[in-house]
């Protein structure tokens, strides 16, 4: 699917080259915080416009919540527009309602960028580099902080396979239970990452429980209880780093289903 823009324009550009200076940041450090290069960013400032999946970094590095727009009518996001995309899941739409599935496609679209920025810095360096040693990352802050240092190369190429996974289940219509901590931690961050462009519709906005479908889809909020709180997790928690990866959840259900097929 073709990546939409935001319409760029010269107040829009002054709006973003005040906040920079305001801020103290050079346009090196603008440009790093937002994940982009320097050309690129020096193009926002001169009035160019802005890809979508890349205001959250320009969001990011001037600490606005939402990026102003000239035409905000023009410009909100719009859950329909995503229809066609890859990861429209029918099966979230149908449960739990079209915001549902355009968060996830959204969502995961943002997330699979930081996973593929990330992998890419790592590559670079010593084998057993971990995302907290990189001079910049989005996964670092995002991710539970009690594992920080073992978001290496590896993890985040498992992280990456299985998102384009649920992508695939997403896109197929499937089921999209989670069964494993790993696939709650990608919801919930697809969920998270989606909410700036989500909210940026006032239609939506109001709608201060859309993020439910995560939950509701989980059946509890563990995830962030245990994981995006102060606990500290033992080796044998199912929220511990070396069972991410075990599909625990629901397993007695879908072999039920599978066994019916």
């Amino acid at each position: 699917m073709a990546q939409k823009s935001i319409g760029g324009g010269m107040k829009l550009a002054g709006k973003i080259k005040a906040r920079r200076n305001e801020l103290g940041l050079t346009i090196e450090e603008a440009a790093r915080k937002a994940g982009v290069g320097i050309k690129t960013w020096c193009r926002y400032e001169a009035g160019e416009s802005i890809r979508q999946d890349k205001c959250r970094g320009v969001c990011k590095a001037l600490n606005w919540k939402l990026l102003p727009t000239e035409n905000e009518e023009d410009d909100y996001f719009k859950p329909e527009d995503y229809r066609t995309h890859e990861a429209w899941s029918s099966y979230l739409e149908e449960k739990f309602g079209e915001t549902a599935a355009a968060s996830f496609a959204v969502g995961s679209d943002i997330l699979l960028d930081y996973i593929k920025e990330d992998l890419e810095a790592l590559s670079s360096r010593p084998k057993g580099t971990h995302i907290g040693e990189l001079d910049a990352s989005y996964l670092a802050p995002i991710l539970p902080p009690q594992f920080l240092m073992e978001y290496n190369y590896e993890f985040l190429y498992s992280m990456k396979a299985r998102l384009l996974y649920l992508r695939t289940l997403a896109g197929a219509g499937a089921d999209m239970t989670a069964h494993s901590p790993m696939d709650e931690i990608i919801y919930l961050l697809i969920a998270n990452e989606s909410e700036f462009l989500i909210e940026s519709d006032s239609r939506l906005n109001a709608e201060e429980d859309w993020k439910d479908w995560v939950f509701d889809l989980f059946g509890d909020d563990d995830v962030e209880l245990y994981l995006y709180s102060d606990a500290c997790l033992s080796q044998g928690d199912d929220y511990h780093f070396s069972r991410w990866m075990d599909e625990i959840f629901y397993m007695n259900r879908q072999n039920k289903e599978d066994s019916t097929t």
